[in-house]
Order: C-alpha cells, then structure tokens, then sequence
C-alpha cells in the first residue's frame, strides 16, 4: 500500500514498540506518543493518516484526546484499551473514534483494521474526478468531493460517518439492515455490530438533522433497518 504515517500512542513503550514492529512489515512509518498531550503535539507539526490510541493515559487519556482531535481533524482513530464493556466501545465511537480493539489484541487483526481504515481514508480524501451531487430536500451529498451540506452549510464527518450517510444518500428510499451497513461500510463480516452501527447512526443524526428525536432524513424502519428518506 502507498506510504502512510500511523501516530500510535500509549504509555506503555513495549506496546509502541511491538505495534510499530508489525506497522513497519507493512511499510507504514510510525510516530510515537506517550499520552494524549504528546500526541496533540506531534498532530501540530507532522502529517498523520491514522491514530491508535490508548484510553488509559496520564495527563489525557485516549477518550478526551479524541475529543480534541475531531474539534479539527477527520483523521480515522482506533481505540486501544484493556477495557471491554460496552459502555466504554461506545464512548470511544461517541466522541469520534472509527474503530476499537481490545487488549490482549491480535498483532496481525490491527494490522488489518489498520490497513482496512486508510483504505477509507483515502477514499475519503480523493477530491478528483467530475463533480457528482446528490440532492435530497436541502441535503446533498458530493460524491466528488466526499462532502455532504445541509442548506449549503458543510456537515463535518469523520471517514465512517461519512460512508454511511453516502451508503443511504445514493440509495435513498432503500432500507439496510445492521448487518448490511456494517459489511458494506467497514468491509468485512458483522458480528454484534449493533452497539457500533447504532453509535454512528445517531452521531449522524446529530449533524444533520434539526431535531434528532424526529428525523426528518435518516429514518429507522422498526425491526428492520435504516434508510434515507426521498
């Protein structure tokens, strides 16, 4: 795969170092940080595609780094965490992350993870090609520009949100399962996806819908699915 910068940060330096090791056998050059200050820092001065990030870290831990970065960055975050509740997954995807692994982890399964998000970011990076726009009562997706607006104002997506609504937008009226969105968006086969496609959804609720209780875009189908309305 083309050259990418992977900032990996936890306070544990023989997980950096072990994490790095796998990267750099795929060609990926890895940044390190110690906590989430440290990393905020290298985000200042360096070009990063992809974060992995601890949530139990001194000074600021992994959950309130993501946080920060998404106040300006849709740069695609994996959550690295001991923990395995689901409450934690779901504060991880809440506030902004695309993807969460659990410690003990397997080396090679982020190394896929890994490889499988850059894909998307780079997908939703890729501004060429002929303007394309989707228009759906004041919401419009360019398929171009991997942007999507309200009324003209710019909604900010992170790489996930965004293949999601482009998923619904250009099958509008289409209702998809869990399963269906989760194997098409992430790309590989569900399992107890539900917590994850449900966090993401209502985050896009959040964004473009004027009152997310009643949507009037991204309707839930009851026992069913989720769909874009025309």
């Amino acid at each position: 795969m083309a050259k990418y910068n992977v900032l990996v940060v936890d306070d544990e330096k023989e997980i950096r170092d072990a994490i790095e090791i796998y990267l750099k056998n795929e060609g990926i050059t890895v940044v390190k940080a110690s906590d989430g200050v440290e990393a905020l820092e290298v985000l200042q001065h360096s070009e990063i595609h992809l974060i992995i990030l601890d949530v139990m870290m001194p000074r600021l831990d992994g959950i309130g780094a993501t946080y920060k970065i998404r106040e300006e960055k849709n740069i695609p975050i994996i959550i690295l965490s001991a923990k395995s509740e689901d409450t934690d997954k779901i504060l991880g995807l809440q506030v902004g992350a695309d993807d969460y692994v659990t410690k003990p982890f397997n080396p090679m399964e982020l190394v896929a993870r890994v490889k499988s998000q850059l894909r998307r970011y780079v997908t939703f990076g890729n501004f060429e090609g002929a303007k394309k726009e989707i228009n759906l009562n004041g919401l419009t997706l360019n398929t171009a520009a991997k942007e999507v607006c309200l009324n003209g104002e710019s909604i900010k997506l992170t790489p996930i949100e965004y293949k999601i609504t482009e998923l619904l937008i250009t099958n509008a009226g289409t209702v998809f399962s869990i399963n269906e969105i989760y194997e098409k968006v992430w790309k590989e086969p569900c399992f107890n996806a539900e917590n994850t496609v449900a966090v993401h959804i209502r985050k896009i609720r959040e964004k473009i819908e004027i009152d997310p209780k009643n949507p009037r875009y991204l309707k839930v189908v009851w026992g069913i699915g989720y769909k874009m309305e025309r």
